[in-house]
């Protein structure tokens, strides 16, 4: 069984302008190997994202030498991650590859071999011991699989995937079953009648103050994209983004409290044929909408991977890609 667990990060200021540089480069390197994919295949070259990694390998001293400064980890899992992308594509599964710009929410990942956790910290090669905000909650024998590190408005995380063994499950082909319909007073009502998947009414106070912000930002300059944007502009901008990582943060919290009620008390889960049509279909008036369409794919992915666990089964839920 393959987990993840997200912990916040505390680094200081030249720890932080790494990380900024390490993003970067993940950018540049995903940028570069897209083009470079593209024009082998028009020459009728055979290309893959093995051979994409030798070739930045073999000219970044050369041409790039401000890789260097960073993890090696930083460009070559970008590409290896375009690799994966391109496989989806091909599959079906997903759209082309597309170039990546500048953006506020960027990440790059490291391989188990560059970082070590102990406690409350954790050590990456060059950079030192970088505070973390909780102790890693998986116990017992594990194997460190990566991390991700990413920015999220103002705050720094990392990702670290885990690979555990099977837990018992708690549930057997007995156990007590539930019917979920949608609602419009929560995000799920379930057959009996309750509804354990109610968002916190502080959810509804910080959407209406991002809607006044994404407003008062439309107004500043710079936010029609053909000006520099103000000193004003980016500094409601940072605002918004702080809000709106608040906001999901309470989303999710609520998600996984509703998720982790029912997986650990129901032992068959059974879903609506409304509840695979009707999460997209919802009345335009409704002011928790794109939140409710948003919460969908995200709702069956953690039903999915915390049935599996308990020994749940699922029925009518949609398996998410």
């Amino acid at each position: 069984m393959i987990l993840a667990h997200r912990i916040r990060m505390y680094p200081n200021d030249v720890q932080a302008t790494y990380f900024v540089r390490a993003c970067g480069v993940a950018r540049f390197a995903w940028n570069w190997a897209l083009a470079e994919w593209k024009r082998m295949y028009e020459a009728g070259e055979q290309v893959s994202e093995a051979e994409l990694r030798k070739k930045l390998n073999a000219v970044k001293r050369r041409e790039f030498p401000w890789m260097l400064g960073v993890t090696k980890c930083a460009p070559q899992l970008a590409i290896k991650d375009l690799g994966v992308a391109f496989e989806n594509f091909f599959k079906g599964r997903t759209g082309f590859p597309n170039f990546k710009k500048k953006a506020h929410n960027e990440s790059f990942r490291i391989s188990n071999d560059q970082f070590v956790i102990e406690g409350r910290k954790i050590r990456i090669p060059n950079l030192g011991w970088v505070r973390l905000a909780e102790e890693l909650r998986f116990g017992g024998e594990i194997k460190i699989l990566g991390a991700a590190i990413s920015r999220l408005a103002a705050g720094w995380y990392v990702s670290v995937q885990v690979k555990m063994a099977d837990r018992e499950p708690i549930h057997d082909e007995s156990g007590p079953k539930v019917g979920l319909r949608l609602s419009d007073e929560a995000m799920v009502t379930l057959s009996d009648g309750s509804m354990p998947g109610e968002l916190p009414k502080e959810h509804g106070a910080l959407l209406l103050r991002a809607r006044r912000l994404k407003r008062s930002l439309s107004r500043k300059v710079g936010g029609d994209g053909e000006k520099m944007p103000s000193r004003n502009f980016r500094r409601a901008q940072r605002k918004l983004e702080r809000l709106q990582t608040r906001l999901a943060n309470v989303r999710n919290d609520a998600l996984h409290k509703v998720t982790t009620k029912l997986t650990r008390t129901y032992g068959m889960i059974e879903a609506s044929p409304e509840f695979l049509q009707a999460q997209g279909k919802r009345r335009k008036s409704d002011p928790l909408r794109p939140t409710r369409v948003a919460s969908a794919y995200e709702f069956r992915r953690q039903l999915e991977y915390k049935a599996k666990i308990t020994g749940s089964r699922l029925s009518g839920i949609r398996k998410s890609e």
